[in-house]
C-alpha cells in the first residue's frame, strides 16, 4: 500500500462505502451506512458503484487513514478485537434526508469515542480488508513500545486536616463565607 511516509507517520487513502437504502420511516426517504472501506482508493464524490433496485452502494469519499507511533496501543486493540474493525465518522445526515459526508476515518477504539462523546456525529463500525489488518500490523511491530509502569507516590498533603471556614485563600474576604454555625461563634451555640 503506498501513501504519505514520514519517520513516525504513515497515511493512506481509504476509499468509504455507503450504501443508500430506502427507509421504513415515514420522516425520511432515505437511510445510509456505511458498508465497507477501499484502501488506496484514489478520489471520489458519490460515485456509484452498484445498484440493486432502491438500493445503491456509493463510493462517497476518500479519507486519509493516519496512523501516529503515540497511538500503537489503541491499534493493538483494534486488531486484537475478534472483527478488527475501523471507524467512519459521519456528519450532516438530518431530518432532511440528506446525504451524510464521511469526515473522519480511524482505527483507535478511543479516538472513535471521543467522537461518540460529541453528540453530533454518527460513528459507524467497519470491518477491515486483510491488506489493511496487515499494513497496521506492520506499523505497530515497527512502532510500538511498551511503556513501563511507574506506580504514583502520594504526596506529603495531610488529608485529615480540618480547614471549616477557609474559603478560597486567593479571595480577600472581611468574615468567613463558608464558616458553619456551629463555628461562627463559639459562645452562641452552647447550650445550658
Amino acid at each position: 500500500m503506498s501513501g504519505k511516509r514520514t519517520r513516525f507517520q504513515q497515511s493512506i487513502p481509504v476509499g468509504i462505502i455507503l450504501r443508500a437504502a430506502p427507509s421504513q420511516s415515514r420522516w425520511i426517504d432515505m437511510t445510509y451506512r456505511v458498508i465497507g472501506l477501499l484502501p488506496g482508493a484514489a478520489d471520489a464524490d458519490w460515485a456509484e458503484l452498484r445498484r440493486d433496485g432502491e438500493i445503491v452502494d456509493y463510493h462517497a469519499a476518500t479519507l486519509q487513514l493516519d496512523l501516529h507511533r503515540t497511538d500503537t496501543d489503541a491499534y493493538m486493540l483494534a486488531l486484537d478485537s475478534s472483527a478488527p474493525s475501523a471507524y467512519v465518522v459521519l456528519q450532516g445526515e438530518g431530518d432532511s434526508g440528506d446525504r451524510p459526508r464521511p469526515v473522519t476515518i480511524t482505527v483507535s477504539p478511543y479516538e472513535a469515542q471521543d467522537h461518540l462523546d460529541a453528540g453530533d456525529e454518527i460513528v459507524e463500525r467497519v470491518p477491515m480488508p486483510p491488506e489493511m489488518i496487515e499494513w497496521i500490523g506492520d506499523y505497530i511491530a515497527q512502532h510500538h513500545k511498551q511503556e513501563p509502569f511507574y506506580k504514583r507516590r502520594r504526596d506529603e498533603t495531610d488529608l485529615d486536616r480540618v480547614e471549616d471556614g477557609r474559603g478560597d485563600a486567593r479571595i480577600r474576604q472581611h468574615g468567613d463565607v463558608y464558616r458553619s454555625p456551629r463555628n461562627a461563634d463559639p459562645g452562641k451555640n452552647k447550650t445550658n
